[in-house]
Protein backbone atom coordinates (compact mmCIF):
# COMPACT_ATOMS: atom_id res chain seq x y z
CA UNK A 1 0.00 0.00 0.00
CA UNK A 2 1.22 3.49 -1.07
CA UNK A 3 1.66 6.49 1.28
CA UNK A 4 1.29 10.02 1.26
CA UNK A 5 5.21 10.93 2.92
CA UNK A 6 5.29 12.06 6.85
CA UNK A 7 4.90 15.06 8.62
CA UNK A 8 7.24 16.37 11.42
CA UNK A 9 7.03 19.24 13.67
CA UNK A 10 10.59 19.60 14.72
CA UNK A 11 13.58 19.28 12.84
CA UNK A 12 16.62 21.31 14.07
CA UNK A 13 18.87 20.76 10.79
CA UNK A 14 19.96 17.85 8.61
CA UNK A 15 23.06 16.78 7.16
CA UNK A 16 25.48 20.40 8.51
CA UNK A 17 22.28 22.74 7.86
CA UNK A 18 21.46 24.11 11.65
CA UNK A 19 18.60 26.13 11.59
CA UNK A 20 20.07 28.04 14.81
CA UNK A 21 23.54 28.27 12.86
CA UNK A 22 24.39 31.94 12.78
CA UNK A 23 25.18 31.66 9.01
CA UNK A 24 22.13 30.07 8.06
CA UNK A 25 20.81 30.91 4.07
CA UNK A 26 17.53 30.44 2.30
CA UNK A 27 19.64 27.80 0.15
CA UNK A 28 20.34 25.74 3.12
CA UNK A 29 16.78 25.74 3.75
CA UNK A 30 16.06 24.19 0.36
CA UNK A 31 18.53 22.17 0.47
CA UNK A 32 17.14 20.55 3.74
CA UNK A 33 13.79 20.74 2.26
CA UNK A 34 15.24 18.70 -0.67
CA UNK A 35 16.83 15.99 1.23
CA UNK A 36 14.18 15.52 3.73
CA UNK A 37 12.02 14.84 1.04
CA UNK A 38 14.20 12.00 -0.23
CA UNK A 39 13.75 10.45 3.40
CA UNK A 40 9.69 10.43 3.08
CA UNK A 41 9.38 13.53 4.84
CA UNK A 42 7.04 15.80 2.95
CA UNK A 43 6.37 18.54 5.15
CA UNK A 44 8.16 20.39 8.11
CA UNK A 45 8.42 22.69 10.91
CA UNK A 46 12.04 23.83 10.97
CA UNK A 47 13.09 24.89 14.84
CA UNK A 48 15.24 27.24 16.56
CA UNK A 49 16.27 26.25 19.73
CA UNK A 50 17.43 28.77 22.79
CA UNK A 51 20.03 30.88 20.88
CA UNK A 52 20.64 34.73 20.71
CA UNK A 53 18.53 37.34 19.86
CA UNK A 54 20.78 38.30 16.82
CA UNK A 55 19.93 34.67 15.77
CA UNK A 56 15.94 34.57 15.95
CA UNK A 57 16.29 38.45 14.09
CA UNK A 58 18.55 36.76 11.26
CA UNK A 59 17.26 33.32 10.74
CA UNK A 60 13.10 34.02 11.32
CA UNK A 61 13.32 36.30 8.40
CA UNK A 62 15.40 33.68 5.77
CA UNK A 63 13.17 30.59 7.29
CA UNK A 64 9.83 32.56 6.31
CA UNK A 65 11.36 33.35 3.00
CA UNK A 66 12.14 30.02 2.28
CA UNK A 67 8.59 28.66 2.79
CA UNK A 68 7.56 29.86 -0.74
CA UNK A 69 9.70 27.33 -2.62
CA UNK A 70 8.63 24.80 -4.19
CA UNK A 71 11.46 22.36 -3.84
CA UNK A 72 11.45 19.29 -1.23
CA UNK A 73 9.42 18.86 2.10
CA UNK A 74 6.82 22.15 2.90
CA UNK A 75 7.89 24.12 5.07
CA UNK A 76 4.46 24.00 7.36
CA UNK A 77 5.84 26.98 9.67
CA UNK A 78 8.44 27.96 12.05
CA UNK A 79 8.66 26.16 15.76
CA UNK A 80 10.66 28.09 17.88
CA UNK A 81 11.67 25.66 21.31
CA UNK A 82 12.71 28.12 23.95
CA UNK A 83 14.16 30.51 24.76
CA UNK A 84 11.64 30.57 27.83
CA UNK A 85 12.27 26.86 29.08
CA UNK A 86 13.61 26.16 32.67
CA UNK A 87 17.66 26.90 33.14
CA UNK A 88 18.00 23.79 35.87
CA UNK A 89 20.43 21.04 34.65
CA UNK A 90 18.73 18.17 33.44
CA UNK A 91 15.46 19.88 32.17
CA UNK A 92 17.14 22.58 30.09
CA UNK A 93 18.89 19.34 27.95
CA UNK A 94 21.34 20.59 25.25
CA UNK A 95 20.03 24.14 25.34
CA UNK A 96 23.39 26.83 26.32
CA UNK A 97 22.04 28.26 29.36
CA UNK A 98 23.57 31.79 28.57
CA UNK A 99 20.41 31.65 25.98
CA UNK A 100 17.35 30.48 28.16
CA UNK A 101 15.39 34.34 29.39
CA UNK A 102 12.29 34.34 31.40
CA UNK A 103 9.24 34.39 29.17
CA UNK A 104 8.34 37.73 27.68
CA UNK A 105 5.36 39.35 25.41
CA UNK A 106 7.87 41.49 24.30
CA UNK A 107 10.10 39.34 23.31
CA UNK A 108 8.11 36.92 20.83
CA UNK A 109 6.52 40.44 19.52
CA UNK A 110 9.58 40.57 17.89
CA UNK A 111 10.50 36.79 16.85
CA UNK A 112 6.59 37.42 15.34
CA UNK A 113 7.67 40.79 13.26
CA UNK A 114 11.21 38.74 12.37
CA UNK A 115 9.33 35.56 10.96
CA UNK A 116 5.86 37.46 9.22
CA UNK A 117 4.06 35.81 11.49
CA UNK A 118 5.26 32.17 10.80
CA UNK A 119 5.77 31.01 14.23
CA UNK A 120 3.42 27.68 14.17
CA UNK A 121 4.60 26.24 17.57
CA UNK A 122 6.24 27.85 20.47
CA UNK A 123 7.80 25.74 23.06
CA UNK A 124 8.05 27.01 27.01
CA UNK A 125 8.65 25.87 29.91
CA UNK A 126 4.95 26.80 31.92
CA UNK A 127 6.48 26.98 35.68
CA UNK A 128 8.66 30.14 34.43
CA UNK A 129 7.53 33.16 36.12
CA UNK A 130 5.09 35.05 33.22
CA UNK A 131 4.72 32.05 31.17
CA UNK A 132 0.97 31.45 32.29
CA UNK A 133 0.87 35.48 30.83
CA UNK A 134 2.78 34.63 28.00
CA UNK A 135 0.56 31.45 27.21
CA UNK A 136 -2.66 33.65 27.49
CA UNK A 137 -0.99 36.52 24.79
CA UNK A 138 -0.04 33.75 22.47
CA UNK A 139 -3.45 32.11 22.14
CA UNK A 140 -5.25 35.43 21.81
CA UNK A 141 -3.25 36.93 19.51
CA UNK A 142 -1.32 34.76 17.70
CA UNK A 143 -1.85 31.65 14.75
CA UNK A 144 0.60 29.47 17.19
CA UNK A 145 0.61 26.49 18.76
CA UNK A 146 1.50 26.52 22.65
CA UNK A 147 3.72 23.58 23.63
CA UNK A 148 4.86 22.58 26.74
CA UNK A 149 8.63 21.51 26.96
CA UNK A 150 11.46 21.45 29.48
CA UNK A 151 10.18 22.16 32.53
CA UNK A 152 9.85 21.02 35.84
CA UNK A 153 5.77 22.39 36.26
CA UNK A 154 3.71 20.47 38.52
CA UNK A 155 -0.03 19.53 38.04
CA UNK A 156 -1.64 22.93 38.99
CA UNK A 157 0.60 24.61 36.55
CA UNK A 158 0.63 22.36 33.87
CA UNK A 159 -3.41 22.53 33.97
CA UNK A 160 -3.53 25.89 34.48
CA UNK A 161 -1.49 25.90 30.94
CA UNK A 162 -3.76 23.58 29.31
CA UNK A 163 -6.94 25.90 30.53
CA UNK A 164 -5.36 28.72 28.75
CA UNK A 165 -5.19 27.16 25.62
CA UNK A 166 -1.70 24.85 25.64
CA UNK A 167 -2.34 22.26 23.12
CA UNK A 168 0.35 20.14 23.27
CA UNK A 169 3.69 18.72 24.84
CA UNK A 170 7.37 18.42 23.26
CA UNK A 171 9.37 15.30 23.49
CA UNK A 172 7.19 13.91 26.08
CA UNK A 173 9.49 11.88 28.14
CA UNK A 174 12.88 14.17 27.43
CA UNK A 175 13.91 17.43 29.00
CA UNK A 176 13.95 15.89 32.18
CA UNK A 177 15.90 15.76 35.04
CA UNK A 178 17.38 12.45 35.98
CA UNK A 179 16.11 13.04 39.61
CA UNK A 180 12.59 13.15 39.51
CA UNK A 181 9.81 12.05 42.39
CA UNK A 182 8.48 8.90 41.04
CA UNK A 183 4.96 10.83 41.62
CA UNK A 184 5.19 13.90 41.55
CA UNK A 185 6.90 15.12 38.46
CA UNK A 186 5.92 16.85 35.05
CA UNK A 187 5.36 13.57 33.32
CA UNK A 188 2.34 11.54 34.60
CA UNK A 189 0.08 14.91 34.50
CA UNK A 190 0.98 15.35 30.45
CA UNK A 191 0.35 12.03 29.85
CA UNK A 192 -2.88 11.79 32.11
CA UNK A 193 -3.98 15.32 30.57
CA UNK A 194 -6.43 13.97 27.73
CA UNK A 195 -6.47 17.75 25.91
CA UNK A 196 -2.61 17.75 24.94
CA UNK A 197 -1.19 16.05 21.95
CA UNK A 198 2.41 14.68 22.41
CA UNK A 199 5.38 14.91 20.95
CA UNK A 200 7.36 11.46 21.47
CA UNK A 201 10.63 10.50 19.88
CA UNK A 202 10.25 6.88 18.75
CA UNK A 203 13.52 6.36 17.48
CA UNK A 204 14.84 3.89 19.89
CA UNK A 205 17.20 5.71 21.65
CA UNK A 206 15.22 8.40 23.87
CA UNK A 207 12.30 5.72 24.90
CA UNK A 208 12.59 1.55 26.19
CA UNK A 209 9.78 0.51 23.77
CA UNK A 210 7.28 -0.37 26.84
CA UNK A 211 7.44 3.49 27.75
CA UNK A 212 6.25 4.01 23.88
CA UNK A 213 3.33 1.54 24.29
CA UNK A 214 2.52 3.07 27.70
CA UNK A 215 2.23 6.42 26.07
CA UNK A 216 0.27 5.61 23.50
CA UNK A 217 -2.23 3.86 25.73
CA UNK A 218 -2.34 7.03 27.81
CA UNK A 219 -2.62 9.20 24.76
CA UNK A 220 -4.39 7.23 22.25
CA UNK A 221 -4.07 6.99 18.55
CA UNK A 222 -5.44 10.27 17.97
CA UNK A 223 -3.38 12.71 20.62
CA UNK A 224 -0.01 10.87 19.95
CA UNK A 225 2.60 12.72 17.57
CA UNK A 226 5.79 11.58 16.13
CA UNK A 227 8.37 13.89 15.92
CA UNK A 228 12.26 12.93 14.68
CA UNK A 229 13.35 15.84 16.44
CA UNK A 230 16.73 15.74 14.56
CA UNK A 231 19.46 17.78 14.78
CA UNK A 232 22.28 19.59 12.50
CA UNK A 233 24.30 16.32 12.90
CA UNK A 234 21.77 14.01 11.13
CA UNK A 235 22.84 12.49 8.18
CA UNK A 236 26.52 12.87 9.32
CA UNK A 237 29.35 10.21 9.54
CA UNK A 238 29.53 8.86 12.96
CA UNK A 239 32.28 10.86 14.96
CA UNK A 240 33.11 13.67 17.59
CA UNK A 241 31.62 16.79 17.33
CA UNK A 242 30.79 20.03 18.94
CA UNK A 243 27.40 20.48 19.06
CA UNK A 244 26.35 24.33 20.88
CA UNK A 245 29.80 24.19 23.07
CA UNK A 246 29.09 20.64 24.03
CA UNK A 247 31.87 17.73 22.99
CA UNK A 248 29.48 15.24 21.93
CA UNK A 249 30.09 11.59 19.55
CA UNK A 250 27.85 10.52 16.87
CA UNK A 251 27.68 6.47 17.68
CA UNK A 252 27.79 4.76 14.33
CA UNK A 253 23.76 3.09 15.50
CA UNK A 254 22.90 6.83 15.42
CA UNK A 255 23.32 7.12 19.17
CA UNK A 256 24.46 10.61 20.02
CA UNK A 257 25.41 11.65 23.40
CA UNK A 258 28.39 13.92 25.49
CA UNK A 259 31.51 12.71 25.23
CA UNK A 260 32.50 10.88 28.41
CA UNK A 261 28.59 10.51 28.72
CA UNK A 262 25.87 8.60 28.21
CA UNK A 263 23.39 11.22 28.13
CA UNK A 264 21.56 11.82 25.18
CA UNK A 265 22.40 14.98 22.76
CA UNK A 266 19.87 15.15 20.20
CA UNK A 267 18.37 12.88 17.81
CA UNK A 268 20.11 11.43 14.45
CA UNK A 269 17.51 9.08 13.34
CA UNK A 270 15.07 9.89 10.46
CA UNK A 271 11.20 10.57 10.71
CA UNK A 272 10.85 7.09 8.69
CA UNK A 273 13.10 5.42 11.02
CA UNK A 274 11.76 6.33 14.13
CA UNK A 275 8.12 5.29 12.26
CA UNK A 276 9.94 2.13 11.22
CA UNK A 277 10.57 1.80 14.99
CA UNK A 278 7.41 2.37 16.17
CA UNK A 279 5.95 0.18 13.54
CA UNK A 280 8.21 -2.70 14.66
CA UNK A 281 7.05 -2.69 18.49
CA UNK A 282 3.13 -4.15 17.27
CA UNK A 283 0.96 -1.42 18.78
CA UNK A 284 -0.23 0.34 15.90
CA UNK A 285 -1.56 -0.74 12.39
CA UNK A 286 -0.82 1.02 9.72
CA UNK A 287 -4.42 3.44 10.08
CA UNK A 288 -3.20 4.20 13.58
CA UNK A 289 0.86 4.80 12.25
CA UNK A 290 -0.24 6.85 9.70
CA UNK A 291 -2.47 9.20 12.13
CA UNK A 292 0.48 9.66 14.18
CA UNK A 293 2.48 10.32 11.55
CA UNK A 294 0.72 12.42 9.12
CA UNK A 295 -3.00 12.99 10.25
CA UNK A 296 -2.13 14.38 13.58
CA UNK A 297 0.62 16.33 13.51
CA UNK A 298 -1.16 18.51 10.23
CA UNK A 299 -4.49 18.31 12.39
CA UNK A 300 -2.16 20.18 15.79
CA UNK A 301 -0.74 22.87 13.16
CA UNK A 302 -3.98 23.60 11.56
CA UNK A 303 -2.29 23.29 7.88
CA UNK A 304 -3.12 21.78 4.60
CA UNK A 305 -0.94 20.03 2.63
CA UNK A 306 -1.36 20.10 -1.42
CA UNK A 307 0.49 17.28 -2.28
CA UNK A 308 0.17 18.27 -6.02
CA UNK A 309 2.50 21.29 -5.29
CA UNK A 310 5.54 18.60 -3.72
CA UNK A 311 7.75 17.60 -6.57
CA UNK A 312 9.21 13.99 -7.00
CA UNK A 313 6.94 12.36 -4.08
CA UNK A 314 8.75 9.57 -2.99
CA UNK A 315 6.61 6.40 -3.48
CA UNK A 316 6.62 4.81 -0.12
CA UNK A 317 5.24 1.68 0.45
CA UNK A 318 4.26 -0.29 3.70
CA UNK A 319 5.22 -3.99 3.36
CA UNK A 320 5.65 -6.44 6.17
CA UNK A 321 5.09 -4.12 9.27
CA UNK A 322 7.95 -1.35 7.87
CA UNK A 323 7.90 1.55 5.73
CA UNK A 324 10.23 1.76 2.87
CA UNK A 325 10.76 3.30 -0.48
CA UNK A 326 9.50 1.52 -3.64
CA UNK A 327 11.96 2.38 -6.63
Amino acid sequence: MSIPGFIDLQINGFKGIDFSGKNLTVDDIIQVSIELLKQGTVGYCPTIISSSLDIYKHNLPIISKAMSSEKGAKILGIHIEGPFLNPENGFRGIHPKKNIIPPSIKIFKRFQKWSNDNISILTLAPDRPGALKLIDYVVSHANTVISLGHHNANRETIKKAVDLGAKAATHVGNGLSKTIHRFNNPLWPILAEDRLFGFFITDGFHFPDDMIKICIRAKGVSRFIVTSDVVHLAGMRPGNYVFKDTKVVLESSGYLHRKGATQLAGSTSTFMDCMNHLASIGELELEGLMKVGYENPLKLSGKDLDMEIIEEIPNIVFKNNQFRFKY
